[in-house]
């Protein structure tokens, strides 16, 4: 089983703009949809739909719309009642795949909450193979509190991913080696945030072609004890650093219609392929192919039930 945990769940709502954006304009909306969100949800709803086990924790009142469509969509789900409504993210998607995200902060969460959501998640963790700690910190809760997940957790045997950005990356990142997760999964930004290298810079070389810097900074973070290192650099391909093998993938050409969940696909997709026994490099292709086709789909479109052969990246070895 493949426990995954979302801090600060959200509704997706994505509008389809007909034209352009405009800002500061009047824009029309072609259609609006509204999807159960946050990393964690994301990753659990593909990897159930390919089959393997999971379940996604999230805080939520009781009878909240968001517990509906979570119950809808088909993935299995731990609920701790919390007081405060899901969020709302939007998300306006141009006819040409590009994203305007306006994301809500979310509910406070009570330190009373925040530790049934500690237990919750120990309980589970206990029969599973992966536990998934994933996205933003709702306010009430401190920037650390995934590198104390980490540590509370490894005793228990479950390998442990993480996927975030900012404050809690970086109080991941300050608290190498002692907790450091089985699996990052960051793009070339978060990589920076991680590395204490310029992600920005990472990015730009990354879509020249040059991914050696990339490569720099994924293993000096398997040098401070990280287990293995998944950047997603979006149509300049992905870098995978694991055990002693370093790989690249090329990006299937395809026609962007919307990034959002392309990133967490792309971890449901390398967590299929280890359910599977693959290989290192058939984890990165995995990843690469679920995180495609997500980027090809509108608004929250998610990979469910992908065939991996759909795309087939060009893999290299670098090592």
């Amino acid at each position: 089983m493949i426990v995954t945990l979302t801090m600060n769940p959200s509704v997706d709502r994505t509008a389809q703009l007909p034209a352009p954006l405009v800002v500061g304009g009047v824009n029309r909306i072609a259609s609006v949809d509204d999807s159960p969100g946050g990393k964690g949800v994301n990753v659990a709803r593909v990897v159930a739909a390919g089959g393997v086990e999971a379940r996604a924790v999230f805080p939520a009142p009781p009878g909240d719309p968001f517990v509906t469509m979570c119950a809808a969509s088909g993935v299995a789900t731990s609920v701790v009642p919390a007081t405060g409504g899901v969020r709302v993210n939007l998300t306006l998607a141009d006819p040409d795949g590009t994203t305007t995200k306006i994301n809500a902060p979310g509910p406070e969460l009570d330190p009373a909450t925040l530790e049934r959501v500690r237990s919750t998640v120990a309980d589970l963790a206990r029969d599973a193979q992966w536990v998934v700690l994933c996205g933003s910190v709702p306010r009430g809760v401190e920037a650390d509190i995934y590198a104390d997940l980490v540590t509370a957790l490894r005793p228990v045997g479950a390998r442990l991913a993480v996927d975030t950005s900012d404050a809690p990356l970086a109080a991941l990142a300050a608290r190498l080696p002692d907790a450091a997760p089985d699996l990052v999964k960051p793009n070339g930004e978060e990589l920076g945030q991680l590395a204490g290298v310029d992600g920005a810079e990472l990015e730009r070389r990354a879509a020249r072609g040059d991914t050696a810097p990339v490569v720099a900074a994924a293993r000096a973070l398997r040098d401070r004890g990280v287990g293995a290192v998944l950047v997603t650099l979006g149509g300049a391909g992905a870098v995978l650093v694991d055990d002693d093998e370093t790989w690249f993938a090329n990006t299937p050409a395809v026609q962007v219609r919307s990034t959002v969940g392309a990133g967490d696909s792309a971890l449901a997709g390398y967590l299929l392929a280890g359910a599977r026994g693959l290989p290192p490099r058939d984890r990165l292709a995995w990843a690469v192919c679920h995180g495609s086709v997500a980027a090809s789909l509108p608004g929250t479109g998610l990979p469910l039930g992908l065939d991996p052969a759909t795309f087939r990246p060009t893999l290299r070895r670098l090592d």
